[in-house]
């Protein structure tokens, strides 16, 4: 690397900033000019003039998250030209989707910020994107899955599945619809296989991306 790059790092932990500076001091084609802990603070240093070539990301900071923070410089400034290294916990597919959507260079889970974050930011700086062997495997998965066609509830079943998420037993859910449990029993399980869905989380998923719980 034929010059230092200029990193801003943001995250609300001030002891992972603080390791991670350590960690990048001990080269010297890397230097990090600036901190923040949240969003709004990254948009404010940007929006002041602050010149960096990449930007370390968290995803989960208080005020403004990194996804917000994300969809603030699409709007503010323009993404292409600006080396986002999202930095997470998270490993699911839809984050690594999300964020690549929404312009950042690439992908880094925390736990392997000591084997892979040099390689990552001079993947970055030679103007290429960078995901994690596993990541990038993931994601190629999540790409070719088709998940298969889910049939519609009825609103008897929208009900049921509204109480559901919202934590009711199936005895409270009987008393409030006047019905015996194991005809909710029965319903939860049509409404499971419906949907295609294994466990309750699944379930709290599908009502809060269709909407379902605003309707009761």
């Amino acid at each position: 690397m034929s010059r230092t790059l200029k990193i801003l790092l943001a995250d609300d932990h001030s002891i992972l900033r603080t390791g991670l500076k350590l960690l990048l001091s001990t080269r010297k084609d890397f230097k990090v000019v600036a901190e923040a802990s949240n969003g709004k603070e990254v948009l404010s240093l940007l929006d002041d003039g602050l010149e960096v070539d990449v930007i370390l990301l968290d995803l989960s900071m208080p005020i403004m998250s990194g996804l917000d923070c994300l969809r603030e410089l699409n709007k503010r400034h323009s993404i292409s030209s600006i080396n986002v290294l999202v930095l997470t916990m998270h490993n699911e597919q839809q984050y690594i989707k999300e964020v690549m959507l929404l312009g950042a260079k690439g992908y880094l889970r925390k736990d392997t910020l000591d084997t892979e974050l040099f390689k990552a930011l001079r993947t970055l700086a030679e103007g290429r994107r960078y995901l994690a062997e596993n990541d990038a495997n993931s994601l190629l998965d999540s790409l070719m899955y088709i998940p298969p066609k889910k049939e519609s509830l009825s609103s008897r079943e929208e009900e049921v599945l509204n109480y559901i998420v919202r934590g009711y037993s199936l005895s409270d859910i009987a008393q409030k619809l006047c019905l015996s449990v194991k005809t909710i029993s029965t319903y939860k399980t049509r409404i499971m296989t419906k949907l295609n869905c294994k466990q309750n989380s699944d379930l709290v998923n599908y009502a809060l991306k269709n909407n379902i719980l605003d309707k009761y």
